[in-house]
Order: structure tokens, then C-alpha cells, then sequence
């Protein structure tokens, strides 16, 4: 159990809200498509209240929300809109290795901590039933296959991050070279289904690797920078945490979706989003009533959490909320405070920045 008594705040920015029915109480119609100008907007407001992080939710089949399907931009080109739009929040997609080349998605997150300057980080995702699965022409994967390959995918995107090193790129102008082809390196890495080479074809991220987040249930702690822990019961929440950070994650966060007075009781919000589709139980503590609550709620949480990540129900509803009453009065009670300007992702959780696996250690003198 933590002994701290700060909390690190993450909110998830898809779409509408967390709800499937979030779109309704938007003004948007059925058919049309989430705009930048909204992005922008919900992204600035997360970035103004002072969220350590904002995450942005996928999956290989997008959410029926009765929206056209076509128009739903992948989270990585979204965290890629957001990134020089802001400039102090971490942006975390999500990108499932089921579905994308690792080499690829390893240069795309890679990509976004440079366009960022050092604030990007992953949701690790590993969608693998037959629907998902068929969007690239293969078969469904069983739980047990879908997280050797996640381990797999996580591995050899920490080694292609590290395939550059912080110095190869010299930018000798007198002899015309623009890197040292004895700092970058190969990889060579074998996996269960595939195998990559390298180097890498991007250089060495601002952070010297990119924030990982992995869902508990993937079951790869170890290789986590952050687990993230959806149970709906306080204390199961406070043994996995325990059991993440034992083997060996640096951060625990909880999943807490929220439902807040909002012009009305969050209950009677709730029953209106749920009379038009119902929210399905995602197995993530729930949070629905007034601003007061879930502060109690969160101060409850912060002796056995390092972080929460929230997914509001209905943005343009529960954000607001959430920077207007939530975030200050965490604040004025010294359990939360808000990212530097400039700062790196690693910086703002507390994490040193990673040594490079190739960079040969500093020599020592007697």
C-alpha cells in the first residue's frame, strides 16, 4: 500500500463521453462527425483544469453510438492533433498490437513524444475476437495468445525506442554527417509471430522511452509504467494495486467513471443516457451524484492509488464539473497539483528518465 497522499489525474477524451449514448445530450445529429474544433475544445479544457494526462480511447471496430462509423479518426492521429495544440498535458493514445505492424506502431508513438516535446504515451490495447481480428484479415486470437503478443510488442517497442542513442544524431556539418551509424542499432528481435530488426527510422524519444499503460487484465505489470485497474469494489482495487507495483510497475492507477450533478442530479442524467442505451458494466468503480462525492471518493482513494483516470459520462456535461469544483478542491487540499509547462510525461509522474539498453555505462575512477 502507497504511503503517499497525492494523486496523479488522468481523463479519457473519447468522443462525446464515456456513455454510448453521450452523443445524444451533444446536440450533435445521427450521421455527424466529431469535429477538430471539438477535439480542440474538449482537449484545451482538460489541459486548462490541470489533468496530469489525457488518453484517447480505439478499437479496430468502432463504437455503434448511431454516428457514422467512417468519421471516427484513430486515436493516434487524434493524440497527434492535440499535441502542438498544448503543451503540458501527457497525450496518450490507445494502439492495439493485434492490429497494427509493432515496427510501426512503435515509430508512431516514437513520433508523437517529438510533437509533443516528451509529454506522449501509450494505452496498450490488444483487441483480438473475430471482429476485431477480421479488420486485417486475420483469425481470433485466444486470451492467452493475444497477451504473449502483447508482451511481445511491448518488448521490441522498448528496444526500437532505445535503437537510436541520445547522441546519434551529430549533425557534423565539416564531414556531412548527420548521425553516428555506431550509435544506432539493431534490434534483432524475435517474437512468438514475428520477428523485427531495426533500428528504428525515428531518433530516440524526447522521454528516452514513452509512457506505457496497460490494462490489469493484460496481465504484463512488469513491463507497465502505469497499470491501470478497473475494479468496482475499493479494497479488490487496493490489492491489485499492491500486486502491480510488486511486480514491478511503477504506478497503479484506478478506472473511475462519473456521473456529476450537471444542471441536474447525476442519477436522473444517468437514467436519461441509459433510456436511450444502455452502459454496459465495464467492471470500473462508478461514480454518480454531486462534485463533493467523488472528491471523498478520490481522497479515499489516494492512500492506495498513485493516480485515477476518470472517463466522464458526458464531456461537455462532466468536464466542466470536474475543473470547476473537482480538480480545486483536491488542489486546496494539497492532494493534487497540476503539470509544469514544458514538462516531460516522466517528469510530471515522478519517473526518471530511462537509461539507453545499447549506451555503454559511464566509466568510474578509483
Amino acid at each position: 500500500m502507497s504511503d503517499h497522499r497525492t494523486l496523479l489525474l488522468a481523463v479519457d477524451l473519447d468522443g462525446d463521453g464515456a456513455h454510448p449514448a453521450a452523443w445524444r445530450h451533444t446536440g450533435r445529429r445521427p450521421g455527424d462527425v466529431l469535429t477538430a474544433t471539438a477535439l480542440r475544445g474538449a482537449v484545451g479544457a482538460a489541459e486548462a483544469a490541470g489533468f496530469t494526462l489525457a488518453t484517447f480511447a480505439d478499437a479496430p471496430v468502432p463504437p455503434s453510438r448511431g454516428l457514422d462509423p467512417a468519421g471516427r479518426l484513430e486515436a493516434g492521429t487524434r493524440a497527434a492533433f492535440a499535441a502542438p495544440l498544448t503543451d503540458r498535458i501527457g497525450l496518450a493514445p490507445t494502439l492495439h498490437v493485434t492490429t497494427t505492424e509493432p515496427f510501426h506502431l512503435a515509430t508512431q508513438l516514437a513520433s508523437l513524444d517529438h510533437a509533443s516535446r516528451g509529454r506522449a504515451g501509450w494505452v496498450v490495447g490488444a483487441a483480438h475476437d473475430i471482429d476485431d481480428l477480421a479488420t486485417i484479415g486475420a483469425s481470433a486470437l485466444t486470451d492467452d495468445a493475444a497477451r504473449r503478443e502483447t508482451a511481445d510488442v511491448v518488448d521490441v517497442a522498448r528496444r526500437l525506442w532505445d535503437s537510436w542513442q541520445d547522441d546519434a544524431v551529430i549533425k557534423d556539418v565539416a564531414s556531412g554527417r548527420y548521425l553516428d551509424p555506431d550509435r544506432v542499432h539493431h534490434v534483432n528481435f524475435t517474437g512468438a509471430t514475428f520477428s523485427v530488426t531495426g533500428p528504428l527510422i525515428t531518433p530516440r524519444p524526447p522521454q528516452g522511452q514513452v509512457v506505457v499503460l496497460a490494462p490489469a487484465e493484460l496481465e504484463i505489470d512488469a513491463r507497465a509504467d502505469i497499470v491501470l485497474i478497473g475494479e468496482p469494489d475499493p479494497d479488490a482495487l487496493a490489492r491489485r494495486a499492491e500486486r502491480a507495483r510488486n511486480s514491478g510497475a511503477a504506478l497503479a492507477f484506478a478506472e473511475v467513471e462519473v456521473v456529476l450533478d450537471a444542471g441536474e442530479p447525476g442519477a436522473r442524467r444517468l437514467a436519461a443516457l441509459d433510456a436511450a442505451t444502455p452502459w454496459p458494466d465495464s467492471g470500473r468503480l462508478r461514480y454518480v451524484g454531486p462534485a463533493r462525492g467523488l472528491v471523498e471518493l478520490l481522497r479515499s482513494l489516494a492512500p492506495v492509488v498513485d493516480g485515477v483516470r476518470l472517463h466522464p459520462a458526458v464531456l461537455a456535461a462532466d468536464l466542466p464539473v470536474l475543473a470547476g469544483q473537482v480538480l480545486p478542491a483536491l488542489a486546496a487540499d494539497g492532494l493534487y497539483r497540476e503539470p509544469e509547462p514544458g514538462a516531460t510525461l516522466h517528469s510530471t509522474l515522478g519517473l526518471s528518465r530511462p537509461a539507453n539498453r545499447f549506451a555503454a555505462p559511464a566509466s568510474t575512477t578509483a
